[in-house]
C-alpha cells in the first residue's frame, strides 16, 4: 500500500513537471521533450566532472592534466610522487614538449638527497640598486599574488603559514594586506590600480598609508601590478554584495558598494613617470620595488630597458606573467587570446634587457603554470631567477580544479566567501601541505639541476633543453626563442657565488631571506 502511494506521488510529480515544461517558453528543448529533456541539462551541468574523472586520459585535461594534479597532490601530502611503468607522453611526437639533456660529468653539487636542502635565489633582490633592505630570497619558489576576496580567509591563512614553514614568501595580491596574511610568512606587497590598503578616499595613491602598512607587517618587497595573465589590460569589479565590512576595511572602500578597479594606474602615466614612482617607493620604504605584467606590445619594455641603461633609476625585479594564467575570473577572449604565453612573453622581455647588458642587475620572476618541474626548468633556462606559483599552491591545499572560481561556489572553500563552503578549509593541516609541496618542488628542481651537472636551476642554460618541433625533430631553447650567446645565463661572478653558497658547509639561512 505504501509503495503504491509513493508511486502515485512520483507519477503526480512527473505529471506536474511535464505540464510545466509544455507551457513554459524559455527552453524549446523542454517544450518538445518534457521531463526527459532535463537529462540533457543535468549532463551539461556535470560534464566537467565526467570529463575530469571518466572521459579524458591522464595527459589530456586542461589547464592541469590528471597526471599533473596527481603529482601535486602526492607531493603536498608527502606521499610517493613517482610514476611507474613509463611515461604517458608520446615522446617523439608531442609538439612543444621539453627535454632536459643530462650531463655525464659534473662539478661540485649540493646534497641532492637532503629534503631540507636550501635553494635560495641566485641574486640579491635590490642589491644592484643599493636598496637599504636588499636581501637574498631564501626560496626560488614563492606563492604568487592571490588576494583575500578572491580566496577565502582560511585559504590565505593556510598559504601564509605554509610559506612560513617552507621559508618562502607570499604575494598579497592587489586586494590589500589582510589579517590572514599575518601568520608568520614574509610578504611581497602588491599594489594594483585601485591602491587597496594605501589609497585616499578618492581612490588615489597614499604614500603615508603605504609606509604605515610596511612598518607594521613583514613586507620584504613591493610589487607594482601593471597587468596579470588572467585579464591583462582589464580592470576588475568586486560586486557590492561581496564587499563585506571586513573586505571594505582592508581595501579602504565603502561597504556594500560595487568596487571597480581601473585598467591602468593613476599615480603614473608613462615609463618615465613609472620609474619616478618606483624610486619614490624604494626611497620611502628602503624595500626592493618591482613590477608585474603580462606581455603584449614590446615598446613599453624596450623603453623601460633603455631608460634603465642610464643607471640612475630602475626596477629591482620584473615578474612576467603568462597569458595562460591564472586564478582571476576573466572574459573568455582575455583568457584565450590576450597577451603572450609565458615562454614567448618572458623570452622577449628578457631579450630587451639582455640587449642592453642589464640582466645581472634585475631579478627575473616567472609566473604562469610554473609550479610543475618540467615548466619551471624551462623558465630557469630562459633566464628566470625565481618562480611564483598560484594554481598549483591552490591544488596543494585541496583545490580540485572545479573551475568555479568566478561563481563564488568553489566546492572546496578555497576561492569563495560562502561561509558554509569556507568552513571546509582546515588552515593548519592545509598549511602543512602547502609547505611540503613548496619543499618538494624545490627538491625536484635541485635534482634536475644535478642531472644537468650544475648546482642551481638558474645555472641551467638554453643549450641544456630541447623542444619538440615536430615528428622526430627538436630544437634548443636558444634556437626556438632567438637567444644569443650568453643569454639566459648568470654572469661569471653570480654563477660562482651561488655555486659556492650551495656547495659550501651548511650555514643558517633566515626563513624568508637573508638581509644584506
Amino acid at each position: 500500500m505504501r509503495a503504491r502511494s509513493i508511486g502515485a506521488a512520483a507519477a503526480a510529480a512527473l505529471a506536474l513537471v511535464a505540464a510545466r515544461d509544455l507551457v513554459q517558453k524559455k527552453h524549446a528543448l523542454l517544450r518538445n521533450f518534457p521531463v526527459i529533456g532535463h537529462a540533457r541539462y543535468l549532463l551539461e551541468t556535470i560534464g566537467p566532472e565526467l570529463r575530469q574523472y571518466v572521459v579524458t586520459s591522464n595527459e589530456e585535461e586542461r589547464p592541469f592534466s590528471r597526471d599533473q594534479r596527481t603529482w601535486i597532490y602526492a607531493s603536498a601530502k608527502a606521499e610517493n610522487n613517482y610514476f611507474g611503468f613509463g611515461t604517458d607522453v608520446d615522446v617523439e611526437h608531442v609538439q612543444g614538449h621539453a627535454y632536459v639533456k643530462q650531463r655525464t660529468f659534473a662539478g661540485a653539487l649540493p646534497d641532492l638527497h637532503d629534503p631540507q636542502s636550501p635553494l635560495p635565489s641566485a641574486k640579491v633582490l635590490g642589491g644592484p640598486r643599493g636598496r637599504a633592505k636588499a636581501f637574498r630570497p631564501a626560496s626560488v619558489v614563492n606563492i604568487s599574488a592571490m588576494s583575500f576576496g578572491s580566496l577565502s580567509g582560511p585559504a590565505v591563512t593556510a598559504l601564509n603559514k605554509g610559506a612560513a614553514l617552507a621559508g618562502a614568501m607570499q604575494n598579497t595580491g592587489e586586494g590589500g594586506l589582510s589579517p590572514y596574511h599575518r601568520n608568520g610568512g614574509d610578504l611581497v606587497l602588491q599594489i594594483g590600480t585601485s591602491y587597496f590598503g594605501c589609497r585616499n578616499e578618492d581612490g588615489t595613491f597614499s604614500l603615508d598609508k603605504l609606509k604605515d602598512i610596511v612598518a607594521g607587517a613583514p613586507v620584504k618587497a613591493i610589487e607594482i601590478k601593471l597587468s596579470q595573465g588572467a585579464k591583462p589590460g582589464l580592470g576588475g569589479l568586486l560586486p557590492g554584495a561581496k564587499v563585506t565590512p571586513e573586505i571594505a576595511g582592508i581595501r579602504g572602500i565603502p561597504v556594500g558598494e560595487d568596487c571597480a578597479s581601473p585598467s591602468r594606474h593613476t599615480a603614473f602615466h608613462d615609463v618615465d613617470s613609472m620609474l619616478d614612482f618606483v624610486e619614490l617607493l624604494a626611497t620611502a620604504t628602503g624595500l626592493p620595488v618591482g613590477i608585474k605584467s603580462a606581455v603584449g606590445e614590446m615598446s613599453f619594455w624596450e623603453e623601460l630597458a633603455t631608460l634603465m641603461a642610464r643607471g640612475d633609476r630602475g626596477v629591482d625585479f620584473v615578474t612576467v606573467d603568462g597569458g595562460e594564467g591564472g586564478t582571476g575570473a576573466a572574459p573568455l577572449i582575455f583568457s584565450d587570446s590576450v597577451s603572450l604565453p609565458f615562454r614567448m612573453g618572458f623570452s622577449r622581455v628578457y631579450g630587451a634587457f639582455a640587449e642592453r647588458g642589464l640582466t645581472d642587475d634585475i631579478t627575473f620572476i616567472g609566473s604562469g603554470k610554473l609550479g610543475l618541474p618540467e615548466n619551471a626548468v624551462v623558465a630557469f633556462a630562459l633566464g628566470a631567477d625565481m618562480i611564483n606559483v598560484a594554481r598549483e599552491a591552490m591544488l596543494s591545499i585541496g583545490c580540485i580544479q572545479a573551475q568555479k572560481c568566478h561563481t563564488d561556489k568553489c566546492p572546496t572553500g578555497i576561492a569563495t566567501q560562502d561561509p558554509w563552503l569556507v568552513r571546509g578549509v582546515d588552515a593548519p593541516s592545509k598549511a602543512t601541505r602547502a609547505a611540503v609541496y613548496l619543499r618538494t618542488l624545490r627538491k625536484e628542481l635541485l635534482k634536475i639541476s644535478g642531472a644537468v651537472g650544475v648546482a642551481h636551476p638558474a645555472l641551467i642554460t638554453t643549450a641544456d633543453i630541447e623542444i619538440m618541433n615536430g615528428d622526430y625533430d627538436a630544437r634548443t631553447l636558444a634556437s626556438v626563442y632567438g637567444y644569443k650567446d650568453g643569454w639566459g645565463e648568470l654572469g661569471p661572478e653570480l654563477a660562482q657565488e651561488i655555486t659556492a653558497l650551495l656547495t659550501a658547509a651548511p650555514a643558517p639561512v633566515h626563513e624568508a631571506g637573508t638581509d644584506v
